[in-house]
């Protein structure tokens, strides 16, 4: 069983004004075979957790630890993270003209399993990747996400998911921008990857709605840098309800 866990993290963006503190001693443990659900208003941190896990340079680790199977991450290069099991699905893609999307996959699973993928099966792989989040295989021949509409961006990242098959996922609003029929098809993209049994997810969200398709065990509430209560899925159902004002009060206490 494999374990992401974070300890007192503590996470700082440099401002005009100085560094601003935004995670302000984060404790989370993530197993494998684990769903948990992220949620919070804007500005609680949430997306700054997946980026810091990631090893984004914007943001300074100044505090606690991050551990992989009991092995520090946080002195690991953006690559060796990917390659230890990491996969960061994030919020906004960016695009990269000239590098089509067949390009892009097989290079990153070569990097990842340090090997190149035989390119008859990879082929087929990549298709069917593809097909099952509603993309056609003439999809592969396009730039990375250049021209891609919001949901054929959180659709092709789906298909990353599945094709690099990372130890643990970090999906940083997976559902932002979505229409229903492609918020289906990325939960249940999520919902396969989740299924072999030994997989973790960390899912961030604003809103419950992704969660009627994929169920997670935890749900943890984000609040000021910190997480401010925690629970099962009832607890969404109750942020639904009843909103973020209870904690956002308490915060600014």
């Amino acid at each position: 069983m494999a374990t992401l866990e974070i300890k007192d993290l503590h996470v700082s963006v440099d401002t005009e004004e100085g560094a601003k503190e935004i995670l302000k001693g984060v404790d989370l443990t993530v197993k494998s075979g684990e769903v948990h659900a992220i949620m919070g208003p804007n500005g609680s941190g949430k997306s700054t957790l997946a980026y810091s896990i990631a090893g984004h340079p914007k943001y300074q680790v100044t505090g606690g630890s991050v551990t992989l199977d009991g092995v520090d991450i946080l002195s690991m290069t953006v690559d060796q993270r990917a390659r230890a099991g990491l996969f960061l699905a994030m919020q906004y893609p960016v695009e990269v003209p000239g590098v089509s999307v067949a390009n892009f996959l097989r290079t990153a699973k070569t990097a990842i399993d340090g090997e190149a993928p035989k390119l008859r099966t990879w082929v087929k792989d990549v298709n069917e990747a593809l097909e099952r989040v509603t993309l056609d295989k003439e999809f592969a021949q396009r730039s990375v996400n250049e021209g891609f509409s919001g949901g054929e961006k959180k659709r092709h990242e789906i298909a990353q998911l599945e094709l690099l098959n990372p130890k643990f996922a970090v999906l940083d609003e997976t559902d932002s921008g979505l229409d229903i029929d492609a918020l289906r098809v990325v939960s249940e993209g999520v919902n396969r990857y989740s299924a072999q049994g030994d997989r973790g997810v960390l899912l961030i969200t604003h809103y419950t709605r992704i969660l009627r398709y994929i169920k997670p065990d935890f749900v943890h509430v984000f609040v000021a840098g910190r997480v401010a209560d925690q629970g099962g899925a009832e607890l969404a159902d109750e942020l639904e309800a009843n909103g973020y004002d209870k904690y956002v009060k308490a915060a600014a206490l």
